[in-house]
């Protein structure tokens, strides 16, 4: 009956409320629908056994220099020839135009967004639902990436799916193998960072979703 109630959860959490988001719901509904889901994934999380919090800190002193600088640099290229070939004229508009409002990007994206999807999508997804996920390592790690592509399906696009999906492996990778939240948290705050550094935000930004229907 535990797992039964587990896979209610998961379902609803990781495949249902992306896709009511992506089908139903208005766009601009993104921050209060991610807020909510985080808050329930605290609550959730609270009341997991053999979880603590202070476990997301345990390898704070731990910093793989290599897989950052390697993670960087394959975002920023694959952001400058995405920009190159689809929009161009866009690239670094935010540096070029709204410096300001990159600086708030900066500082707001990691706590903003880059947090609350690390703690639902690698710690609520990795220590709450182990039981009732694939045993295989690598099968477990594609199948957290791709449900966090799908959590961006409501963009209605297949560059934000893929590299989200993509980006996910990373940090599934992080948190999951090298058991380590912070740098994982890290990475994808960077990644954000750097593809609003590009011009990519108009692929991430609500306001600009057309929905094929």
């Amino acid at each position: 009956m535990k797992n039964v109630w587990l896979r209610v959860e998961f379902a609803a959490i990781f495949v249902i409320a992306p896709i009511m988001m992506a089908v139903f719901l208005p766009p601009t509904w993104l921050f209060p629908i991610l807020f909510g889901v985080t808050a329930v994934g605290f609550v959730l999380l609270h009341f997991t056994i053999g979880f603590a919090w202070r476990s997301l800190f345990e390898r704070a002193d731990e910093v793989d220099l290599i897989l950052r600088a390697l993670f960087i640099a394959a975002t920023a290229v694959t952001c400058f020839v995405v920009m190159w070939l689809f929009q161009r004229d866009m690239m670094f508009v935010l540096v070029r135009e709204r410096p300001i409002v990159l600086v708030f990007i900066i500082v707001l994206y990691p706590v903003l967004s880059a947090l609350p999807q690390e703690l639902v999508y690698r710690v609520l997804y990795f220590e709450r639902y182990a039981d009732i996920l694939p045993k295989d390592i690598k099968s477990n790690l594609m199948l957290n990436a791709s449900l966090f592509g799908l959590a961006h399906l409501m963009y209605w696009h297949a560059i934000p799916i893929l590299m989200t999906f993509f980006g996910g492996l990373v940090f599934a990778y992080s948190y999951k193998m090298k058991l380590n939240f912070l740098e994982a948290w890290f990475l994808h705050s960077v990644a954000g960072i750097i593809l609003f550094v590009f011009g990519m935000g108009a692929y991430f930004y609500s306001g600009n979703v057309v929905r094929p229907f």
